[in-house]
Order: C-alpha cells, then sequence, then structure tokens
C-alpha cells in the first residue's frame, strides 16, 4: 500500500547543469535527502553530467539522468530534454540559474503545467545581474515560470526589479546547513594532524577555505592576500593556507605560492569528502568571492563556529555582520583582505567570539529542516498537494 502511495506521488523534475561539487549542487542533495519520503518523488536532470559527487545522495528513489550536452552550441541537447520530459512526465519541473532557464520552456512545450525557476548566484559574466542578453533571456522565459525561488534578499530584489517578476511570485528561501555534522572543535578534544607532512605545526594559525576554485569565486585574491599577511605578521605566529575545492584557479593559486616561496604553508588538495572535519582544523574561513548568492560554505563555517572573512558582494552580507560573526570587505581588495585576516591573528579570542555568534545564528535560521520546510510550502501550495506536519529525516 505504502508503495502505491509513493508511485502516485507528484514528480518533480530538477533540472541542473551539472552534478558536481558546488553550492547549487549541494544545496540540491541537502534539500532531496531531507524530504519527507512519500510526499513527492523526484528526479535530477543534468544538461551534461553526474559525477562521483552524486554519491551524497542519500534520499531512496531519485533518478539522476545525464544528457551529456557538448561544450558551446548543441542544439540536439534541446530534443533529448524534450525527450526526457515527455518520458518522465513530472508534474513540476524546477531549474536553476541562467544555464537552466531555456528548460522552462521545453517544459512547457511538453506539457508540464507548473514550473519553477529558481535564482542562487550569477558567474563571471554577470557579475551584478546586468548582462544585456542574460536579462533579455530571462524576460523571455519569465512569462512561463510559475514562481520563482531566491536564495537571498539581494536575487529576490533583482528578479523583482530588474526582470519584472510579480513580487508574490517569487518567494525567498536561504540555505540550510547540517549543524549536527558541521560544529565546534571540541577544545578538550585531540585532533589528528591535517595536510601533508609539515603543514601542521603547533600553535599555527589556519585560513581556510572551501568551494569551487573558478574564477567568480577569486581565490587568487586570497592567495595575495596570505603573501601579505606573512609579511605583516613577521616571524611570530607560524600562518598556513588551506583552500579545499579543484577548478581551473587550483594551478594559478598553486603557481602564485611557489613564485612566492611559500607553498610550503599551504595545502590545496583538491576536493575532498571530509570537508566538516577540514574546517574544524580552521581558526577563520574566507570566501573572496566577486559575486554571490547565498552561500553553503558560509553556513558550514559559522556553523562549525569560526569567524568569517567575506566579500561584500550578493548575500554575503545577509550572512556575515561585520563586527559580530566575522568582516566585509570589497572584492579584489588583498592589501585590505590581509588587514582583516591580521585582527584575527593578534586577537584569536576575536575569533572564538564572533564564530560563536555565527553558530547561534545557523541555529536558529538556517536549519535544514526550515529549508526543506519552505520548499515544501511552495510546490505544496503550486501542486495543491495538502500539506501535512513535517518531520524531517534523521
Amino acid at each position: 500500500m505504502t508503495e502505491q502511495l509513493v508511485s502516485r506521488a507528484p514528480l518533480i523534475v530538477h533540472v541542473i547543469d551539472q552534478l558536481e561539487m558546488g553550492g547549487l549542487e549541494n544545496g540540491l542533495l541537502n534539500l532531496l535527502n531531507h524530504m519527507p519520503p512519500g510526499r513527492y518523488r523526484h528526479a535530477i536532470v543534468c544538461l551534461k553530467n553526474a559525477s562521483a559527487f552524486a554519491d551524497r545522495l542519500s534520499a531512496p528513489g531519485v533518478q539522476v539522468l545525464s544528457l551529456y550536452k557538448r561544450a558551446g552550441k548543441d542544439p540536439a541537447h534541446y530534443l533529448r530534454l524534450y525527450r526526457t520530459l515527455r518520458q518522465l512526465r513530472p508534474s513540476l519541473v524546477h531549474t536553476r540559474n541562467l544555464a537552466c532557464i531555456e528548460a522552462q520552456l521545453l517544459a512547457a512545450i511538453a506539457g508540464v503545467r507548473l514550473r519553477v525557476h529558481g535564482e542562487h548566484g550569477r558567474d563571471i559574466g554577470d557579475l551584478d545581474g546586468k548582462n544585456r542578453k542574460y536579462r533579455c533571456l530571462r524576460k523571455l522565459m519569465r512569462p512561463l515560470v510559475q514562481h520563482f525561488i531566491a536564495v537571498s534578499d539581494d536575487l529576490r530584489r533583482w528578479l523583482v526589479e530588474a526582470i519584472g517578476a510579480a513580487p508574490a511570485t517569487v518567494t525567498q528561501i536561504g540555505n540550510g546547513v547540517d549543524s549536527l555534522r558541521f560544529h565546534p572543535r571540541i577544545a578538550s578534544a585531540s585532533s589528528a594532524p591535517v595536510g601533508p607532512p609539515g603543514f601542521s605545526c603547533a600553535g599555527a594559525f589556519v585560513i581556510g577555505s572551501v568551494g569551487r576554485m573558478a574564477e567568480v569565486k577569486d581565490y587568487p585574491t586570497l592567495v595575495q592576500a596570505f603573501l601579505l599577511l606573512l609579511q605583516q605578521a613577521g616571524r611570530g605566529v607560524p600562518l598556513r593556507l588551506m583552500l579545499i575545492g579543484d577548478g581551473p584557479a587550483r594551478q594559478q593559486c598553486l603557481g602564485l605560492l611557489q613564485a612566492a616561496g611559500a607553498a610550503h604553508l599551504a595545502w590545496l588538495p583538491g576536493a575532498r569528502d571530509d570537508v566538516a572535519q577540514l574546517l574544524r582544523a580552521m581558526d577563520v574561513f574566507v570566501l573572496p568571492s566577486l559575486a554571490e548568492g547565498s552561500s553553503n560554505t558560509i553556513l558550514e563555517a559559522m556553523a562549525s563556529g569560526l569567524p568569517v572573512v567575506a566579500t561584500c558582494v550578493g548575500g554575503n552580507g545577509e550572512l556575515v555582520q561585520s563586527g559580530w560573526n566575522g568582516t566585509l570587505v570589497p572584492p579584489r581588495a588583498p592589501a585590505l583582505l590581509a588587514d582583516a585576516l591580521l585582527e584575527y591573528v593578534k586577537l584569536p579570542e576575536l575569533g572564538l567570539r564572533q564564530g560563536a555568534r555565527g553558530r547561534r545564528r545557523v541555529l536558529a535560521g538556517h536549519s535544514l529542516a526550515a529549508m526543506a520546510g519552505a520548499y515544501l510550502a511552495v510546490y505544496d501550495r503550486l501542486t495543491g498537494t495538502p500539506g501535512a506536519s513535517f518531520h524531517p529525516p534523521t
């Protein structure tokens, strides 16, 4: 009987560019892993492909389909997407970000009655949301979208003011974080050293970040700030830099460190599955992005009890309040970033106080249960599904 009810549950198809390590993708898997079983069925359609990151999906019965869109123009992928939607026959299609917004048209042609689009942030080609071509595309697709979801107030206002979405059709839903998995290090507990031999040392102050090493994340600015900080801090506290993630900027960052003779003070291991443990090895978290929606990694750092130094772009200022749980700095400003980091090196107790405030803020307003409940409310309202009491999976 239960299996029959599940098979009749409305199907939601989530269309994304590709399923790899990234904030949007992490947020999607967090959402599906914390949805109540049986309320909806879910499928993920990747325009390109799914990587091993898909293994983090623990929700039962979720299909992951790849359309293998080629780089550049690939008109044939539209036909593959249309056929996939006709085969799946979803009740609702939920697209995310600019790369997938054209799927709204394919969904409409395929007869999908309910269509949702989410905005999760911007990329290097449209840092401030003013790219004329991209705005025109979003405005063309706007009449096809029944409801928009924005992960930050900055993106919500932009959808209304720049794209022309009716305010009643836009819901802001912030990201959530697993505060049990991401927690502060316990002072009394001994922790194993991280990094290669010689990286960890007694009394070291570790500056860290986690994320896609893409151009929009601007990790070279963080490396430049670290090199300046080495000069400013002198021979006092040993400094270390930990950058977790992979992407085209990784080699550039390694080159900057090697040219400065500081490669032995940094660890850039690429993508890792033990991010929660590595965050607990840091003393301050830095996000030097040029554009941002609502950063999952900032939330994970806050849940881990870390002060956050971030650029004042996008939704960062909605999570980080300067002087309270971290510091905001202008983008592309390595000297100012180094100055901000120096304060935490000089005053370790400042970081502890601000990190504790960040942790409290996450617990109060950024739980995974709250995020999943907010998405359910949108889906229920559109599909007419009766909203049962929601108890998130444990």
